[in-house]
């Protein structure tokens, strides 16, 4: 429902007043139209026309850009409209590693949350050959950036965002899996193992498993043989202890790439939804589901799907503009973005609609219908590139044959396929499900991503322009959406966080993946008093289900709770709740 005023909560007001107005705008209304004309800045004498579609598509929070789009748009701020980046491959000696760290500092700078693959990184103890010196190891390494992150900040940088994965056979592996036992230590790092299907065999089979450095050496090079069950059980033990570190299924990220022919990936941005290779770039956008529902809560209540086809479309164009209008920190992010075009186009608001629609979060309806969602926005967002191929060309780096046997193009529709045989395609990837909470806090307390709803509801801590934290209370979307209607109590379809099964979590990141060409980020919340097997056991389903990468949340005295219905805790993870990558 619009109003004169479209904001519902005061977060959302707050939000929009502290990290995504620009000076002298009025209204959110005046922000959307200057990303819209911003954007159109790529569609040449066509320009205005663009601009007023984009406005359109803006408005009522239909479609959230991702927030460096939103802050940095059409302002004269020399900042990026990217969100995060991988960062190019770290080369074993001292020179390289500290030029990776400058990278890494240019692109903070710039408002870009940066991952790493620290595999490259020789052991500690390793003997230099060139030098003789020994060395520290990729943890060690690893404080050099925290402190840089640190430091960042400390300029009034925006809050920092790392991702570190470490393959799961280096030999360091252990100590990367424990490694922030030490609340003190490591607090702007996201952590995720690369996980292999041969060491899942492995786990299966109780067999033995080698350590090995450098990466696929022959036997010469083993370090040392663990069991791997013992790793797998350090790994889980350490997640169910601290909440990290995450787990990132490589075989299947690299199946599915459609550039698989000449990229391996290996890291992902740090919330885990983009796995990018050296210098890639995000280019997000969410479209909110809970806006297509049409006659809410009635028995008429449906999901507009040809509205949201439509709208698909339309932000595919507006996120292959980004990649056109924005600064790069770095010529060789600008180089890789422009090659392969990457966008990652998802959907925010999943829960709510749900409700709004009179399905649970777990129920087999409610998986159907998301899917049937997700569905519709690859193909509209498909059919909508192979158009702007047919229009403005291809991506430059587009190899139709290898592109097409891919894991994910073989499960496209046979139309798809062929136009992209016949006309190619604009973007290399266009599908990603991003954790999308601040975006959709501006958009009044939306469910964000496809994370179920926390809690009718809750205690939302946000920074302050001074670096302060403001503490509100939220009231679910769809909720409000129940109370306007000058109903009381809660929607009969409400389920919250707590009250679902781990496996339903599960379920439903599986039923929407095959749709999805990069990935989804997904937080699994479990009870603090979830006994270890079950937890444990979350992440061999989530392997058997051919999902690209797990993460599961047990309170925990490290880490403490994500949110609260009553009070949040102090510490802020680099990709928490109040700091995820938007």
């Amino acid at each position: 429902m619009k109003t004169s005023d479209p904001f519902s909560m005061d977060i959302s007001r707050h939000i929009w007043e502290t990290r995504y107005r620009a000076a002298d705008e009025a209204g959110v209304a005046a922000s959307w139209r200057r990303v819209a004309q911003a954007i159109a800045q790529a569609e040449g004498d066509a320009r205005e026309q663009w601009a007023e579609r984009f406005y359109a598509l803006l408005d009522g929070f239909r479609f959230l850009p991702g927030g460096r789009i939103l802050a940095g748009a059409g302002t004269r701020h020399r900042v990026t409209l990217f969100n995060c980046f991988v960062m190019g491959e770290i080369a074993d000696d001292l020179e390289h590693i500290f030029e990776a760290l400058k990278e890494g500092a240019l692109t903070m700078q710039h408002g870009g949350g940066v991952g790493y693959d620290f595999s490259t990184l020789r052991p500690a103890g390793t003997v230099a050959a060139a030098t003789g010196s020994i060395a520290s190891g990729p943890v060690s390494f690893m404080h050099i950036w925290d402190a840089m992150c640190a430091t960042m900040l400390s300029t009034g940088a925006r809050r920092g965002a790392m991702m570190a994965t470490l393959r799961c056979d280096h030999p360091d592996i252990e100590a990367f899996v424990d490694a922030k036992r030490d609340p003190a230590v490591l607090r702007h790092f996201n952590l995720s193992v690369q996980v292999s299907d041969a060491f899942m065999a492995a786990v299966a089979n109780d067999r033995d498993w080698p350590l090995v450095f450098p990466a696929h050496a022959d036997e010469s090079a083993i370090e040392r043989t663990v069991k791997a069950r013992d790793l797998w059980q350090r790994i889980l033990r350490a997640a169910y202890d601290t909440a990290e570190p995450g787990v990132l299924f490589v075989d299947a990220i690299n199946r599915d790439n459609t550039l698989g022919d000449r990229e391996t990936l290996t890291a992902t941005n740090p919330c885990g939804e983009i796995p990018l290779p050296p210098y890639g770039a995000c280019d997000l956008g969410s479209l909110n589901l809970a806006a297509f529902v049409t006659s809410p809560f009635a028995v008429d209540a449906r999901l507009d799907l040809h509205a949201l086809a439509a709208a698909a479309a339309l932000a595919v164009r507006f996120l292959d503009n980004v990649i056109d209008v924005s600064r790069y920190p770095l010529p060789a992010q600008a180089e890789q973005a422009r090659k392969t075009r990457r966008v990652g186009l998802g959907i925010t608001g999943l829960a709510d609609a749900l409700v709004l629609l009179g399905l649970r979060y777990d129920s087999a309806a409610a998986r159907t219908l998301a899917a049937h969602a997700m569905q519709t926005v690859r193909d509209a967002a498909y059919r909508a590139s192979i158009e702007l191929a047919r229009e403005k060309g291809g991506f430059p780096a587009l190899d139709r044959t290898a592109f097409l046997a891919s894991g994910f193009a073989t499960r496209l529709p046979a139309d798809i396929r062929h136009a992209i045989t016949v006309h190619g395609i604009r973007n290399s990837h266009l599908l990603a499900i991003a954790p999308a909470g601040t975006i959709s806090l501006l958009a009044n307390n939306i469910s964000s991503g496809i994370e179920p709803i926390f809690a009718v509801e809750a205690e939302r801590r946000v920074l302050a322009t001074d670096g302060s934290y403001r503490t509100h209370r939220v009231v679910d979307h769809a909720c409000q959406q129940w109370q306007q209607q000058g109903r009381s109590g809660t929607p009969p379809a409400l389920v919250d966080a707590q009250q679902i099964d781990p496996r339903a979590h599960l379920h439903m990141q599986a039923a929407l993946q095959p749709f999805v060409d990069n990935a989804i980020s997904k937080t699994i919340n479990v009870a603090a008093d979830i006994a270890f097997d079950r937890f444990e056991d979350i992440y061999r389903q989530a392997h058997a289900l051919g999902l690209k990468g797990c993460t599961v949340f047990r309170p925990n005295p490290i880490t403490g709770a994500i949110l609260s219905q009553a009070s949040a805790s102090d510490r802020v993870q680099c990709c928490g709740i109040e700091r995820e990558a938007d």
